[in-house]
């Protein structure tokens, strides 16, 4: 009995953290979708004035880049969470596997490579990053953007967003193991 009441308050702690993992990775997920479309905008505009007009702009082109690369960076951790990466699916996706090993799987994945990786990274570019910052990088082009050193920072976010997800997908995974026993 007592033990199945600590289970219960575990469960509901866990679905809590859970509940506001994905709704802040959904939101963030959805925000840098609209990006896509801002990046084909700014593409058409630049490739008009270029082939058009003859004008071009580097801080147009690093525009561009920027906004991929938000694209990419802001996507992972959503893209994580409706389990749209990419991955090896040899096993996982057979009909031999059972979802309590689908289960195991997920969990040893993340444990042992996603959350490794994202904490060798922020762990690598904080330097990195905050170098930026102090210095407010920019383009080194002239002409070019100012900011850069915010892109820069989008790395901490988005790995610390893609940690965030692996969490929440570690305790889904907890509890489907706990509700296949």
């Amino acid at each position: 009995m007592i033990h199945e009441i600590g289970w219960f308050m575990y469960h509901s702690v866990m679905k809590t953290i859970i509940t506001v993992i994905d709704t802040l990775t959904e939101w963030v997920g959805k925000t840098a979708s609209w990006l896509v479309l801002a990046l084909v905008l700014l593409i058409c505009y630049d490739v008009a004035m270029r082939y058009l007009f003859q004008q071009g702009s580097i801080a147009l082109q690093e525009l561009e880049w920027h906004l991929f690369a938000l694209i990419f960076l802001l996507g992972s951790a959503y893209t994580l969470k409706h389990d749209e990466h990419v991955r090896v699916d040899i096993l996982y996706q057979s009909r031999f596997v059972s979802d309590k090993q689908r289960a195991w799987i997920n969990i040893l994945g993340t444990v042992f490579f996603l959350l490794p990786f994202c904490i060798l990274i922020l762990i690598t570019a904080w330097p990195f990053v905050e170098n930026a910052f102090y210095y407010k990088e920019g383009s080194p082009d002239p002409g070019g953007l100012p900011y850069r050193y915010l892109l820069k920072g989008s790395l901490l976010v988005a790995f610390g967003l893609l940690i965030l997800q692996g969490l929440s997908g570690l305790l889904k995974n907890i509890i489907k193991l706990k509700e296949t026993q």
